[in-house]
This record gives structure tokens, C-alpha cells and sequence, in this order.
């Protein structure tokens, strides 16, 4: 009945991107940018496993880079059919996807100097500003629960996923004669009780489910903590007369944040004195986009618009337009809030105010979203003593916080208690999204508490649906340089022995499994230090 590839994510949180390939329809769920570590980042330029023009449409689940930042090299490379995603999405995406573009245009310019010194030829952007400009004509903006025909045996429909603004996850139901199939894409789960935006939309069935499991081997703290905690680092900050510099993801973090700020300044909990700037030109311009789409607010926001308050703005905010002004932050402000893009710390201006603030033991750097592996932000995250930003090595003495209420994914329980509210359960869950670690916690407990059928897919496989059932046809190797070969194969070996331990047997061998998880993570962390900074 269908094909289903997995192209990106798998065993890694990066690159989302999934391959449906039915009787008369070839969709792809997804197709994003692959970021963290050097061997990651080089999977946005192999070769695509299928010729872009024989795709039909794009479903897009949100506008963050890592699931739409490889669309302008798919269309550069020939794709000509719709991208269907929600409006929201369409206007985020018309300013996410040229800022991608200049920023790899700027990373081939520094990149191409070094290589001219080594002799080397230069090697081309993967795109540019034109190619994702590009992409916008193809975009298909449509409404949360429409169900749309893509062809005479797929239908898909779009719910809302509460995660960012426009965020979805995806029901498709594909069509055989008399027989049926419903897929499901949970895209990226957001929270519930998240400002701004709706909870994540309760579905009632899926025979074969797609979930995400960024965190699933961890837990937030509670939303009602995030805000006290937040103006009480504020508060310790600016008496140090340090900056409070929080590294944010322009779309959704940044918007959450100016929310609280908005409250805290409201209610008295942060001194008038202070002042708060967004230095992103595309946090700013994320923020005019949710301004202008109220409709997508949940019930607490609208009751705040009705009472005259604008949720996203206040008196002491400033959105910093200009090189110079963002430049002029560094060298003036004391006891400021700076909120700067990117949220993993490895591009954009967080990148200058981290460098003139993690030396300084007044300062608080803020860790407010996920931190992927080989990050920047990941290390500080981890402890690091000194970092190199921009060749230089900078000593980390500013207090480093992480503040996980912030995040826009779903924890273990909140993962867990999605899928428990399903009329029927999935005959088969894949997990995606997510770090070996998280997903292995996470398809041990969906085994063990609600007794799912669960498979961690490694990057490239491939599987067989049909109304019996699954059939694995490709499994290749897990990402690994071929040094590594003997490693990964016994890695795999685990993933593939967990896949078929029944959970009576995982029960009883619950001790080993966790001494083995131990393990790996010891491993992990020694090649780390091994491996040192950046």
C-alpha cells in the first residue's frame, strides 16, 4: 500500500524529513536542515535518495529550520509541486527561509577563505538568498482540520500540534479498494499550558504512528515555575550589574519570553529601570508575524487583548535594528536584558554577546530551548570552562542557567499521556526526533506502561505498510564514520535487540538494559572531553 522512508531525524533530533511513497502520490513529511556536530551538518549535501521533480507535494508540520531548511535545495534541484502547510507557517517561512539563505551564504564566504589559504577551490553556499526565495510561490496555506484530497487514495488533514505558532501534526489516510490506513506525523509536540498559542489537539485513532521524542528520557519543571525563576535570576543579575543574555529561538522562545517579560513588568517583579532587547531582525520580524495572526491565540491571550494589554510588547522593550546598535549593546549596556538569536548559540548576534559577557562572573546566560549535540549552547549547557567563539577561547565564568519550562517539546509524561488518549492504540509506533538515549528511555516505557509495538528507526530505512502489517526493507548502518564501523554495527545490534524484546522480558532484564544506557552515556561523555571545544 505505502513506502515509508525515513530520511532525517532518526537518531538524531535534526533534519526531519520522511518519504511517503504510496500508489499514486509521493509525499515527503517535512524536509529540513540537518544542524550540531560536523558529520551531521555534511549530510545536507549528499545527494537526495529520490529525484526531487517526481515529488508531488511537501507537508510541512512547522517552520523551524530543521524541518523546512532544505526546501530551497529541493526546488533548486527540481521539485515543482505544492507545499502544504498552515498560513502562519507560509508567513514564517517567507522570513525564515531567506535569513537561512544568507546565513549559508555567509558561512561558504568564511568557510572559502580558509579554504583559498590552504589552496583548496571554493566550494558553493548549499543555497542562497534567490533559491529560497524561490521556494515561496509553491506554498499551499491551509486551515487546522480541513482534510484535503491529494489524490483519488490519499487524504490528509492538518491538527494543530501546539508547539509554535502555525505548528501541525499530520493525519494521512491512504486508500485501497475497499481497505484503509491512517498514518500519523506527531511533527514537534508542543506543551500544554504554553502562553500564546493552543495545547497540542487530542486525536482518536492511528494505526501507525510517527512521534517525536526529543525528550524522552527527561522532564520540564513546571510551567507555573518558569516565571518566578526567571525574575528572580533578572533580579540577582542586575544588582551584579551583570546582563542577563539569553540565547533564543527567533520564533516562538523569543515570543514566549516577551510574554513573561510583559507580566513580570506588569505585576513588579523586575525593576522599571531595566531595559529588554531583541537584537534579531528575524526574532523581530516573527514577532510582527504572530501580531498579525490573533486568530491562532489561545483563550488567555485573547483575554488580555480584550483587557487592553499587548501581550508582546511593553515600555521598556527595544528590537535593535542595526549592526551598529547591536555593536553599541556591548560596549553600554549593564544590567540589560539582551535576547538574541540563534537559540543553540552557533550563529547570529548571540554569538558577539556571549563573547563579550560569558567572562564576565556579573553576567547570567539564560539556556532557554533545546541544545543539540556538538553545539555551542550544548556545551555551556554541559559545564564547559572555556569555549572558542569566533577562533577565540573564552573563559565561561558568567552563571549559566537552564530554564527547561521554557521548552516548546513535550517531556516523557507529556509524550506518554499524548499517546494514552487515543481511543485505540497504534499498532506501531516509530520514534523520531530524538537523541539515542531519549528515544530508547522513551520506547521502553511506551512498551512497558501502555504495551505499544515500538521501533527507533536508524536514518535511511525504509518500511513496507500494508493493512497486515510492517516489513522492514532496508536497514542500513547508523551515522558513523567507517573507523567507527565495528561501534556502530553493535549499537544497531542493541537498537535491533530492543526492538523485538517482548516487555515481560525487558521487565526482567529492565537492570541491564539501564546499566548498558549508563554505558554508552560514560562513553559519550568521554569522547566529548576527548574531543574538546570548538
Amino acid at each position: 500500500m505505502a513506502k515509508l522512508s525515513f530520511l532525517g531525524a532518526a537518531g538524531t533530533v535534526t533534519g526531519s524529513c520522511f518519504f511517503l511513497d504510496t500508489i499514486d502520490c509521493r509525499i515527503l513529511i517535512d524536509c529540513g536542515l540537518f544542524q550540531g556536530t560536523k558529520e551531521i551538518r555534511e549530510l545536507n549535501r549528499q545527494p537526495f535518495p529520490f529525484s526531487p521533480a517526481f515529488i508531488d507535494y511537501v507537508v510541512l508540520t512547522h517552520s523551524h529550520i530543521d524541518h523546512s531548511g532544505l526546501l530551497p535545495r529541493l526546488v533548486k534541484e527540481g521539485f515543482q509541486g505544492k507545499i502544504i502547510t498552515t498560513r502562519p507557517s507560509v508567513d514564517l517561512a517567507r522570513i525564515m527561509l531567506p535569513d537561512s539563505g544568507h546565513i549559508q551564504e555567509m558561512e561558504a564566504e568564511w568557510k572559502n577563505r580558509k579554504r583559498a589559504r590552504a589552496g583548496l577551490s571554493p566550494e558553493p553556499p548549499l543555497y542562497n538568498i534567490p533559491d529560497a526565495e524561490a521556494v515561496m510561490p509553491l506554498f499551499l496555506g491551509v486551515n487546522y482540520d480541513e482534510i484535503i484530497s491529494l489524490s483519488s487514495c490519499v487524504k490528509l488533514r492538518l491538527r494543530d500540534a501546539g508547539h509554535i505558532l502555525g505548528s501541525a501534526m499530520v493525519e494521512i489516510w491512504l486508500a485501497e479498494e475497499d481497505k484503509s490506513i491512517k498514518l500519523v506525523f506527531s511533527g514537534d509536540l508542543g506543551n500544554s499550558g504554553q502562553p500564546i498559542i493552543r495545547d497540542p489537539a487530542l486525536l482518536e485513532t492511528a494505526d501507525y504512528l510517527v512521534l517525536e521524542s526529543t525528550y524522552g528520557d527527561r522532564f520540564h519543571e513546571p510551567q507555573e515555575q518558569r516565571r518566578p525563576h526567571l525574575a528572580k535570576i533578572i533580579r540577582e543579575t542586575v544588582a551584579r550589574q551583570g546582563n542577563v543574555v539569553i540565547p533564543a529561538f527567533a520564533i516562538e522562545r523569543t515570543q514566549d519570553l516577551l510574554y513573561d517579560l510583559s507580566a513580570l513588568y506588569r505585576e513588579g517583579e523586575i525593576p522599571d529601570q531595566v531595559k529588554t532587547y531583541v537584537d534579531s531582525p528575524l526574532a523581530t520580524k516573527a514577532t510582527e508575524v504572530f501580531i498579525k495572526n490573533p486568530g491562532y491565540y489561545d483563550h488567555e491571550t485573547w483575554q488580555l487583548l480584550r483587557q487592553g494589554y499587548e501581550p508582546l510588547s511593553f515600555k521598556n522593550l527595544q528590537f535593535v535594528r542595526t549592526v551598529e546598535e547591536s555593536k553599541r549593546l556591548n560596549a553600554e549596556a549593564r544590567g540589560s536584558i539582551i535576547i538574541s538569536a540563534s537559540g543553540m548559540c552557533d550563529a547570529g548576534r548571540i554569538k558577539h554577546h556571549l563573547k563579550h559577557n560569558l567572562w564576565r562572573p556579573e553576567a547570567s546566560i539564560v539556556l532557554v530551548g533545546y541544545q543539540a549535540e556538538g553545539t555551542l549552547g550544548r556545551r555551556l549547557q554541559e559545564g564547559a570552562k572555556r569555549v572558542r567563539i569566533f577562533g577565540e577561547e573564552v573563559a565561561v565564568k558568567a552563571k549559566i542557567h537552564n530554564l527547561s519550562a521554557y521548552s516548546a517539546h513535550a517531556d516523557q509524561t507529556a509524550l506518554v499521556n499524548w499517546v494514552q488518549s487515543f481511543r485505540a492504540i497504534p499498532k506501531q509506533v516509530f520514534l523520531v526526533h530524538g537523541e539515542p538515549d531519549a528515544s530508547l528511555t522513551l520506547a521502553q516505557l511506551l512498551k512497558k506502561k501502555l504495551g505499544l509495538m515500538v521501533i527507533i528507526p536508524t536514518l535511511g530505512e525504509r518500511v513496507s505498510i500494508t493493512t497486515q502489517g510492517i516489513t522492514i526493507e532496508t536497514k542500513p548502518k547508523a551515522l558513523s564514520d567507517e573507523k567507527y564501523t565495528g561501534l556502530a554495527n553493535l549499537l544497531q545490534e542493541i537498537n535491533e535487540l530492543v526492538r523485538v524484546l517482548s516487555p515481560a522480558m525487558e521487565q526482567a532484564y529492565t537492570q541491564e538494559i539501564e546499566q548498558l544506557i549508563r554505558a554508552v552515556r560514560e562513553l559519550r561523555g568521554q569522547a566529548e572531553v576527548a574531543t574538546g571545544s570548538e
